[in-house]
């Protein structure tokens, strides 16, 4: 959910201009569900139990749903990405400070659902669910009692944006025109090579 008065309306590319401060981080480890064959198996979750994996679905399509150029970050593998990471950042740190931020927050989210509405979050209505989100999606607006759900939620929306955007649907939904062929080098704009020299004080 993005930073916007509008978060069901926005674009894939506000999104990213909204958080594109935030260092992208590393792809995950190799996908481990390809066979010799080139036939994919069923993923096999590392971290994520059968309820928090579908909690991750839900709170990950709300924050990158489908539009009308590509799919959602559920269908560009983002769960698998997430689950993967936390696996490899519990081995390569030595602790699983990341991952239980993460289940963390996807347990407050619950517990403060079924305290409002009487039902887990993956199962309330969009309203409800937006209700909980616009707690901790605005850093600067949140309860002080909220500050360690609004880490939370930040972590997530960075995980589910730096998996979505280098995934293949995600590197096709960006703008990028880099390794194409041209018939001819003409340089760098002019206009821009202007505005470098001025910030280069040339």
């Amino acid at each position: 959910m993005a930073q916007t008065n509008e978060p069901q309306s926005v674009s894939r590319r506000a999104i990213l201009h909204a958080i594109g401060s935030a260092p992208a981080l590393a792809a995950a480890t190799a996908a481990e569900a390809s066979a010799q064959t080139g036939a994919k198996a069923p993923y096999r979750r590392k971290v994520f139990d059968a309820h928090q994996w579908h909690s991750v679905e839900v709170l990950c399509d709300l924050i990158l749903p489908a539009d009308e150029r590509s799919v959602s970050a559920t269908k560009a593998g983002v769960l698998e990405f997430i689950d993967d990471w936390l696996d490899f950042r519990q081995r390569e740190d030595g602790n699983d400070m990341l991952a239980s931020q993460i289940l963390g927050g996807l347990s407050w989210l619950d517990q403060e659902s079924n305290r409002k509405f009487g039902k887990d979050f993956a199962a309330a209505a969009s309203a409800e669910q937006k209700e909980l989100l616009d707690r901790i999606a605005w850093p600067e607006k949140a309860a002080p009692e909220d500050h360690r759900w609004v880490a939370f939620f930040n972590r997530f929306r960075d995980l589910t944006v730096s998996g979505f955007f280098s995934s293949e649907a995600g590197v096709a939904d960006l703008p990028y025109l880099g390794n194409k062929a041209v018939a001819e080098w003409k340089g760098c704009d002019p206009a821009v090579w202007a505005i470098i020299e001025k910030r280069l004080g040339g």
